[in-house]
């Protein structure tokens, strides 16, 4: 029973402009549709990004759009007759897509998965277009790492139909896109191996590096392909097929496919060497050893083809003539018509003629060959000629030995030093000193050189530039203010400046509706590096139970009204001329939100300082009273004599009472 499940991006519309008409192939990366630019009315092509290769969390999501949309402006940059234009870039649904041109035509795979392998002029017609759009985007410091068969278009001639590739136009696509994903993958815990294994250069597989250089090895196993019809190691596992690149060399077309030309092998084995400095050195140079190759198997066909018409059939040579295995067409540059002929292509060197004899030299010339001859007349002269000889050998060598060698000295280690101290140890050594842009570092104090080019110890010319770069030291950002904002704002800008953010516990806060933050750790303003972590405390709201008014209360009133609230009550003794035992503060205040169970705590009065009752013992009357009046004290008792002395006093002398305590005198 055969199952299809529905593409649910089928005629929808992506950015309000491009509706989704057809898919055309799905590859191991991202998705093609063609679509309707409704706003211009063109075809144009989506390549959208399957959801696993942008499934991550949201700071490294946040970190793959961005380097998707450095890539997406890269690549727009890049313009060439050979590459497929990349018109918009965007996000829809999270999934990032390129808007790119749409080419009529197919795969370089479905042309191989149709016709096995190509006749060397249609491959090497490709080739060429091909290594003009990869030489393009290195001129442009963009590296490709996924060439392959799948990446190359080939579109229909004017004339219709692919009969004949050699006419037909070529553009690359891709470009940049396998960097964006690899390095949004960088912590998934594999490898990552981002070019097809069966056209993975060895230096991907050890180092993990690329350069123009490895396109060159994965162009040189796409040759290989056109002209076999398969790739050169094959395995049951992806590792096991990308180490037989790092622990074999690629085989000769010619010992699989016999007859290909020795040109074919050798342009193969250079391209595909397993030391990078062994390849050509990029897309443009082996682009032109491609078009000698081309020119070369064009006159190898011209020269089969007069000899053979020089057999005629009734003639009966004694040894026949040997048939190539394999007829190659003479593919002249001159015969691409002028819509497919590449911006660089040179024009078609002359077809060799047999040279005639040179005429006898004439005047200056003449008058020099005579002399040379004269010369080697006799020992004498053949003696000066060869001192002359050993002399302008010798002048070569020493001139050979000094642009070689002789002008070339070994760069200083300035890394680490101070700037001001790498600028006067190059200076004693004879270097001119440039500085490029400062970076920040967490090794390298600040104002000290954080790198140099040249390294320590390489050729340098005596009396070159090296150029230094400074350290920044450290780099580090303030916390970003975010107190006050809700939990989703803060968390932005956290991001945005670079930080991680850690949720604290939350609590309740009378001023602060739920889900604000509260307070941050580290504090707002602190310096702190990429990458830390910042804990933020985020408003549960207002508390659940308010705290009364308890001020002027008795403590025990205080604690009876705290206990039937579900609070808990911390009782603090602080002297006062209030009553004791009244409540003179409390915290929280009154009106503040608490949780159940919280303590409320309270100062409660001592009460006024105590009076020491004086002696007023055999005073007078009048006298006593004034004293005992003086000191906050009320007096009482029997006066018979009001203006008798004091007999009796109740309390006694040194009694301590409370201010206002009546004292009792007997006075007669």
């Amino acid at each position: 029973m055969d199952i299809q499940v529905a593409d649910t991006l089928l005629n929808s519309l992506i950015d309000g402009r491009y509706r989704i008409r057809a898919r055309v192939a799905r590859g191991g990366m991202a998705t093609v549709y063609t679509a309707i630019d409704e706003r211009l009315d063109r075809i144009v092509a989506i390549k959208i990004i399957h959801p696993n290769q942008a499934n991550a969390p949201q700071v490294q999501l946040a970190g793959f759009l961005e380097r998707f949309t450095d890539e997406a402006k890269t690549i727009a940059r890049l313009t060439h007759p050979n590459v497929v234009a990349v018109y918009d870039q965007g996000t829809h649904a999270r999934l990032p897509y390129l808007v790119m041109e749409y080419v009529r035509g197919r795969t370089l795979r479905e042309i191989l998965a149709e016709r096995g392998r190509l006749n060397p002029s249609e491959a090497l017609a490709i080739m060429e277009q091909m290594l003009a759009a990869i030489a393009a985007a290195h001129r442009a410091g963009l590296v490709h790492r996924d060439v392959k068969p799948e990446n190359v278009l080939v579109a229909e001639a004017p004339s219709g139909g692919m009969a004949n590739l050699v006419d037909s136009v070529v553009k690359v696509a891709d470009f940049g896109l396998a960097r964006a994903v690899e390095a949004s993958s960088e912590t998934d815990g594999a490898n990552q191996l981002m070019a097809t294994v069966a056209y993975v250069a060895p230096e991907l597989v050890t180092d993990g590096r690329a350069d123009p250089r490895t396109d060159v090895y994965a162009a040189g196993i796409v040759l290989f392909e056109m002209l076999t019809g398969r790739v050169p190691y094959d395995g049951d596992r992806a590792v096991d097929v990308a180490w037989q690149h790092v622990d074999r060399d690629v085989p000769r077309p010619s010992t699989l496919v016999p007859g290909l030309p020795p040109v074919l092998d050798e342009l193969v084995v250079r391209a595909t060497r397993r030391d990078p400095g062994a390849r050509p050195t990029d897309a443009g140079a082996l682009q032109a050893e491609v078009q000698v190759v081309r020119d070369d198997l064009g006159t190898m066909a011209n020269a089969n083809t007069t000899i053979l018409r020089q057999i005629q059939p009734a003639e009966q040579p004694t040894m026949a003539v040997q048939q190539p295995t394999m007829v190659v067409a003479a593919v002249q540059p001159t015969e691409r018509p002028s819509w497919a002929r590449l911006p660089d292509q040179q024009r078609e060197r002359p077809a060799p003629h047999r040279r005639r004899a040179a005429p006898p030299p004439t005047g200056l010339a003449g008058r020099f060959a005579d002399l040379r001859d004269r010369l080697l007349a006799d020992r004498g002269g053949r003696i000066a000629v060869g001192a002359a000889a050993l002399a302008v050998i010798l002048v070569i060598a020493g001139v050979g030995w000094w642009f070689g060698a002789g002008r070339y000295t070994a760069t200083p280690n300035l890394v680490n030093l101070a700037g001001t101290d790498a600028q006067s140890r190059a200076d004693r050594a004879g270097f001119t000193v440039e500085f490029t842009e400062p970076r920040y570092s967490e090794q390298v104090p600040k104002d000290a050189v954080l790198a140099q080019d040249p390294g320590s110890d390489e050729r340098i010319v005596r009396g070159g530039t090296i150029t230094l770069t400074l350290s920044l030291g450290p780099e580090r950002f303030p916390v970003p203010d975010v107190v006050g904002k809700s939990l989703e704002l803060a968390q932005l800008d956290l991001e945005d400046a670079g930080l991680r953010m850690k949720r604290g516990p939350d609590r309740y806060d009378d001023n602060l509706e739920e889900g604000v933050v509260i307070s941050v750790k580290p504090e707002v303003g602190a310096e702190v590096k990429a990458g830390d972590e910042i804990t933020v405390t985020v408003s549960k709201g207002r508390a659940p139970i308010t705290v009364p008014v308890l001020i002027g209360k008795n403590v025990n009133e205080a604690r009876t009204i705290l206990q039937q609230l579900g609070l808990q009550i911390v009782v603090e003794p602080q002297d006062s001329d209030k009553p004791k035992d009244e409540v003179l503060s409390q915290s929280p205040q009154d009106g503040a939100g608490v949780e159940a169970g919280a303590k409320v705590t309270v100062k409660v009065s001592n009460g006024p300082p105590l009076v020491a009752v004086p002696s007023v013992m055999n005073l007078p009357c009048p006298q006593a009273r004034q004293i005992l009046e003086g000191l906050g004290l009320t007096v009482g008792g029997l006066q018979i004599n009001p203006n008798g002395p004091v007999r009796s006093q109740n309390p006694g002398p040194n009694t301590p009472v409370p201010p206002g305590s009546q004292v009792a005198i007997t006075c007669f």
